[in-house]
């Protein structure tokens, strides 16, 4: 038995070292190997293999780097292959993998304190900021993703809406209240609600224009009406590219209509938001979101961060600070040393304790350059374009709606598209995931890799026709 302060630490270092550099280098592999390495199903038996037993002993470290490498790494869920459009899974870059082992061998917290992590996020915050076209004043901080975000931004604008009091005084003596999404926004914004103890039912969906986008005379007629049901109307969220079909909401009329009616507008951007770094016409679907309150978005979709990592910007940061900043003693600040600092992000948001996750999104912005980023968006806006033409062309496919950006969905003439997806997924050749559109079901890619190429989106579609083909009629 080692004593104490010693128990955990590498009893070899240099063995350590070693077995460290190989589960290093095999990293490295699938990193260089990621075009060639789809998705593949777990064994039948790997619960059995990675489960936790009582007592245990601990391993060695070359024999548990082994089991990472051998039976853990290779079982990924595939998102770094080329040819995976299923849900919106980012590809992550490969600096993300440097990037996350520093920060783990910084060890740091990022709740707050006097430390060179919390100049990384600020920077990280100020990028975002001067993207999105906010003013000097705003603020942000990094989130596990969107459906944190936009509790935060939705805390923030029922601050607005209620005064500082309602921290002290609860929801209790509110009244209903009403935020406005279009429908088949992303759920998060009714579990946001809930969360706030405001229930889903605070969320009113908004039909879709013939364009998909929020209907904006349906939106004003639903507002009149709340009103004079004595509802009272909070936060407007304008969807930038929906999860279900990538279609984007007018940010720019929301906004005028929100600073018309006194409402918060909020920007759901978890992927779209990203279309300001796009060439045109694809940043004019953005075109506004320089007016909103807050946004919330992912690094970890198309800016290729890797899991997880997304953030909220707010306007108003004085606002944003007010909404969530508690000091206790214990966190009291100091003139100079570690406890100094004047931007402790605990009081931004929810956590205390927080990862150095601003590194990751700091070296892949380094590494690869605004313009290598805006060009691969723009590649991904095209090829889905490209994808889209090819249905058109197929005899056996059918487009469900136009595309706007990154995101196709499609129909088969025949067949079930479950089974095509599941076919594609099991052989390796590409993921799709179905969603259901008009009532019928269909495939959807969502285009946020930058390892796919034209020829990607050729293979896919081929594939997806191949099965089709077999389907018997």
């Amino acid at each position: 038995m080692t004593k104490p302060g010693y128990r955990i630490d590498p009893a070899d270092p240099e063995a350590f070292r070693r077995a460290f550099h190989e589960l290093a280098d095999a990293c490295l592999d699938r990193v260089a190997q990621a075009r060639e390495l789809p998705w593949i199903a777990k064994p039948a038996d790997m619960a059995e293999t990675v489960a936790l037993v009582s007592d245990e002993p601990g391993l060695g470290e070359a024999e548990l780097f082994a089991m990472m490498r051998g039976e853990v790494m290779p079982y990924a869920t595939g998102n770094t292959h080329p040819r995976f459009f299923g849900w919106v899974h980012g590809t992550g870059q490969p600096v993300g993998v440097a990037a996350e082992m520093v920060a783990a061998a910084m060890n740091s917290n990022l709740g707050g304190r006097d430390h060179g992590a919390m100049a990384v996020e600020q920077a990280v915050i100020d990028w975002s900021q001067r993207q999105a076209g906010l003013p000097e004043g705003a603020s942000g901080v990094l989130t596990t993703g969107t459906s944190q975000a936009t509790i935060l931004a939705l805390s923030a604008a029922r601050m607005k809406l209620f005064g500082d009091a309602v921290r002290k005084d609860g929801i209790a003596g509110l009244g209903r209240i009403r935020v406005y999404s279009v429908t088949g926004a992303h759920a998060c914004i009714e579990k946001a609600m809930e969360v706030m103890g405001h229930g889903s039912r605070a969320v009113r969906h908004i039909p879709q224009g013939p364009d998909g986008a929020m209907d904006m005379e349906a939106l004003e007629a639903a507002i009149a009406e709340d009103r004079a049901a004595r509802i009272l109307p909070m936060a407007v969220v304008g969807t930038a590219g929906s999860v279900n079909t990538g279609t984007f909401d007018r940010l720019d009329a929301i906004a005028g209509l929100c600073g018309r009616e006194g409402l918060w507008f909020h920007v759901d951007g978890a992927f779209g938001f990203w279309a300001v770094l796009a060439e045109d016409p694809w940043r004019e679907l953005v075109r506004g979101v320089d007016r909103a309150d807050s946004i919330a978005a992912d690094f970890h979709k198309w800016i290729g961060v890797p899991y997880d990592c997304g953030m909220v910007l707010i306007r108003d940061g004085d606002l944003h600070r007010r909404t969530f900043s508690t000091r206790p003693a214990y966190l009291e600040g100091q003139g100079a040393g570690l406890g100094g600092g004047e931007t402790w992000f605990t009081d931004y948001g929810l956590e205390l304790s927080r990862g150095f996750r601003a590194l990751k999104v700091w070296a892949a912005i380094k590494a690869a350059g605004v313009p290598a980023l805006s060009a691969t968006i723009t590649d991904n806006c095209r090829q889905a374009t490209l994808m889209a033409e090819l249905i058109e062309a197929s005899e056996v496919l059918e487009l469900a709606q136009p595309v706007q950006a990154n995101v196709c969905c499609f129909y088969l003439t025949r067949g079930e598209a479950s089974a095509v997806a599941t076919a594609l997924q099991l052989s390796g050749e590409a993921v799709f995931s179905t969603t259901t559109l008009n009532g019928r079901e269909c495939l959807r890619a969502a285009i946020v890799n930058h390892r796919t190429t034209e020829e990607d989106i050729r293979l896919a579609v081929a594939a997806v026709e191949r099965e089709v083909l077999a389907v018997e009629v």
